[in-house]
């Protein structure tokens, strides 16, 4: 297992992003434990809203969320995934699973004792993020998701086919061209720079490379069986459970039902649909916060 850590140089005078990160140590799983990131910021005693990102971003996704949950008086802690942004990253794609990010993200939230948590989660940060709640139930206060799921093996839309073929095809993984791809509004040049920063080159995008085959479409994939079970005990999640999907994703469109159609604490809730891309964080980032902070209220 070759790790790759990005220098820190390239993390330095990005555009709306003052935040200093702090870092743990999470097991490697066959090497050295790895370094994993995240930013920490409000009132050390205030209610904790944990923002999860996805594919292929990192926890600068939330710099419009950040100041307006700490505004509210909310503490808002954003990680970087093991793959992606300031935490470490492995050369090799088959160091990657579905159940190494779970096991990561999982051993990292019982190392900083969260709890009382309202997650919100998008893309990948649902996948692993709904894990950790079906398995952490009691550390977990509420949920809001937006263009996610949690899939079993059922089969993709048509949208993550094409995005699926061109992740695995592509001789340049193109990171910030892919966000802008699945934003509403047009990105700077320099938020697409920090969308770059974290991958000095290609052997450093081997997660982010990863992540689009490891989603378990087909019953054939690993981790169905472990989603399937953390279906089972979402089923009994009886705290509220807010969907907030974009009206323009292609992607995971229409995935909200299935939520609110299964999971007991999201019946009553007002559930919404924002404007805006896969990266629903980009395009409406107050809206969202208002999605967090009615859940808070009621939690």
């Amino acid at each position: 297992m070759t790790v790759l850590r990005t220098p820190d140089e390239r993390f330095s005078g990005l555009v709306d992003w003052p935040y200093q990160p702090r870092y743990s140590e999470v097991a490697s799983h066959g090497g050295a434990p790895l370094r994993l990131a995240h930013i920490d910021e409000g009132p050390a005693g205030g209610r904790i809203a944990l923002l999860m990102h996805g594919e292929p971003t990192w926890s600068y996704l939330y710099r419009g969320m950040i100041p307006a949950l700490v505004e509210r008086g909310y503490r808002a802690i954003a990680p970087d995934l093991i793959g992606f942004g300031r935490s470490d990253k492995l050369s090799d794609q088959a160091d990657y699973t579905f159940e190494r990010h779970v096991a990561w993200m999982s051993e990292w939230l019982v190392l900083l004792d969260l709890r009382n948590i309202v997650l919100f989660c998008q893309d990948w940060g649902g996948l692993i993020g709904l894990r950790l709640v079906a398995a952490f139930p009691d550390r977990f206060a509420g949920v809001v998701v937006s263009n996610t799921g949690l899939p079993t093996g059922e089969g993709a839309t048509e949208g993550f086919q094409r995005w699926l073929e061109f992740s695995q095809t592509t001789p340049t993984l193109p990171i910030s061209g892919i966000i802008q791809m699945g934003t509403s509004r047009t990105l700077s040049e320099g938020e697409r720079a920090a969308y770059d920063a974290p991958f000095p080159d290609e052997s450093f995008k081997a997660g982010a490379r990863r992540f689009p085959a490891l989603v378990p479409i087909t019953s054939a994939h690993p981790s169905v069986a472990e989603n399937k079970s953390a279906w089972e005990r979402l089923r009994a999640f009886e705290k509220p459970f807010l969907t907030a999907f974009s009206d323009n994703d292609p992607v995971t469109r229409g995935g909200e039902r299935l939520f609110q159609a299964r999971i007991p604490g999201a019946a009553g809730q007002a559930h919404r649909t924002l404007s805006g891309g896969h990266f629903i964080q980009e395009d409406s980032p107050l809206e969202a916060v208002s999605a967090i902070a009615e859940l808070m209220e009621r939690t």
